[in-house]
């Protein structure tokens, strides 16, 4: 990421700064009462938060499961969606249809685009300063060495200190030591089905690899309500699952650019 180009996210989320924020000690609810009781309310506002996939079938669900967390954060404030680019070749561009079939406005998500690490550790610090966003997702490729617990720590540090929860998301990525607050482990589940045998709601495994200061090692299975913007426990006990999981999140096909449908917020 260039100066320039973090001048001009600076200035957008200095722009910011007359949005009310909810309080540091306000927990984020899932939704899921059997993970808020599990999380004593909720997960930790201000801290970071890491979501790793397992493998390439689970990076959609651990996308969506992200995208969805961040949406519960931030309710109505803008959320800064920091990428790596590298990520449109391995995985495609996101979708900003795909997100609005999970609940989620793509108009109130402002993507930063970042060509390497540095970039990517870079912009997320500065957005996780500003404490009139609602949340942050960070999306960097791989297991580069500069994401290591110093960066992690400096990344918990400025979400403590602003209020703003961070969502670590990793692609590509084995679970490693970090500053984050819970780590997760995000696994796609076939949703069940709807009238006519329509594909449902998405359905996650979510397992609590870590939770500092509680009890880990738990495991959910919870379908993301898209309308009620919430995870609803599920047992999946004597439900006909459709084939396959459905988290419309990425999509690689050219949209055609004079009837967009939706739109990110772009900066860097």
């Amino acid at each position: 990421m260039s100066k320039d180009a973090v001048s001009a996210l600076r200035n957008a989320l200095y722009s910011l700064e007359k949005t009310q924020s909810p309080t540091v000690q306000d927990p984020i609810s899932l939704g899921s009462r059997a993970i808020d009781d599990a999380l004593s309310g909720g997960l930790i506002r201000a801290g970071l938060h890491d979501i790793y996939g397992t493998g390439t079938a689970h990076i959609s669900a651990a996308t969506g499961f992200a995208a969805a967390m961040a949406s519960r954060a931030a309710g109505p404030r803008p959320i800064l969606w920091v990428r790596q680019d590298f990520l449109d070749s391995e995985t495609g561009r996101l979708n900003a249809s795909g997100l609005a079939e999970l609940g989620l406005d793509p108009a109130c998500i402002i993507l930063v685009r970042a060509r390497d690490i540095e970039g990517v550790l870079r912009a997320a610090e500065q957005a996780a300063r500003c404490p009139s966003l609602g949340a942050v997702l960070i999306e960097p490729w791989g297991e580069p060495k500069m994401l290591d617990f110093t960066a992690s720590r400096r990344l918990s540090l400025a979400s403590a200190k602003s209020g703003v929860p961070a969502f670590m998301l990793r692609v590509s990525a084995s679970p490693a030591h970090s500053a984050a607050a819970t780590r997760w482990k995000v696994q796609a589940l076939p949703s069940q089905a709807l009238e006519a045998n329509a594909p449902g709601f998405p359905m996650f495994e979510l397992s609590l690899l870590r939770h500092r200061g509680g009890v880990a090692g738990q495991v959910w299975r919870v379908e993301w309500d898209r309308d009620q913007k919430c995870f609803k426990d599920q047992t999946c006990s004597g439900v006909t699952p459709v084939s396959r999981p459905v988290v419309p999140v990425f999509d690689d096909r050219q949209i055609a650019p004079q009837t967009p449908q939706y739109a990110f917020r772009r900066a860097g």
